[in-house]
């Protein structure tokens, strides 16, 4: 074959693509694979992922771009209904504060959840809410050595040469009279 033949079979793989797949609030990346585009999602990991492909009875390394529509819709369903495909465990919205009842949540609605949650930590005045106010580390981490936020740490060269220089010319000012 010479260089200036086109080959025909890579442009009608491509014509099928879809570069986004759309789930909930989400664009997914259609030139990956089922499996990775879905761990791209909030809410969704990679084992998550796999478990979200067996359900729907889809190959896990197909391109998710190429996939049937009907097989994106059965993908579709069991993303938005995950919580019926897992154990109660692997959830990760258990026993909500309101309702008690325990969910999968993905995308746009697990932040939304999250914020909401963090703000009546800090209505209530808890002590996971207090460090939220202040902008300390919530989770027990050591805070002698890191998470410090104001200003520098160390030595400020600049600031040392700027005085240095602003020393330096009142002494050269001082010499001239």
């Amino acid at each position: 074959m010479s260089a200036e033949e086109p080959q025909d079979d890579a442009p009608e793989e491509e014509e099928d693509l879809r570069y986004f797949v759309r789930i909930g609030q989400t664009d997914l990346d259609g030139t990956k694979t089922v499996e990775r585009s879905l761990s791209e999602m909030k809410g969704i990991g990679k084992r998550t992922a796999r478990i979200v492909a067996d359900a729907a009875d889809v190959d896990r390394h197909a391109t998710f771009g190429l996939l049937d529509d009907d097989e994106i819709d059965s993908v579709v369903e069991v993303v938005e209904s995950f919580d019926e495909h897992i154990p109660e465990w692997m959830a990760n919205r258990q026993s909500d504060f309101f309702t008690g009842e325990t969910t999968h949540e993905t995308g746009s609605d697990l932040e939304e959840k999250r914020r909401h949650d963090i703000n009546r930590m800090k209505m209530i005045d808890s002590y996971r809410g207090v460090r939220h106010k202040r902008g300390q580390k919530v989770r027990g981490q050591r805070t002698k050595s890191t998470g410090r936020t104001e200003g520098t740490i160390g030595v400020n060269v600049e600031a040392i040469k700027e005085e240095a220089a602003a020393e330096e010319a009142a002494a050269e000012e001082g010499d001239e009279e």
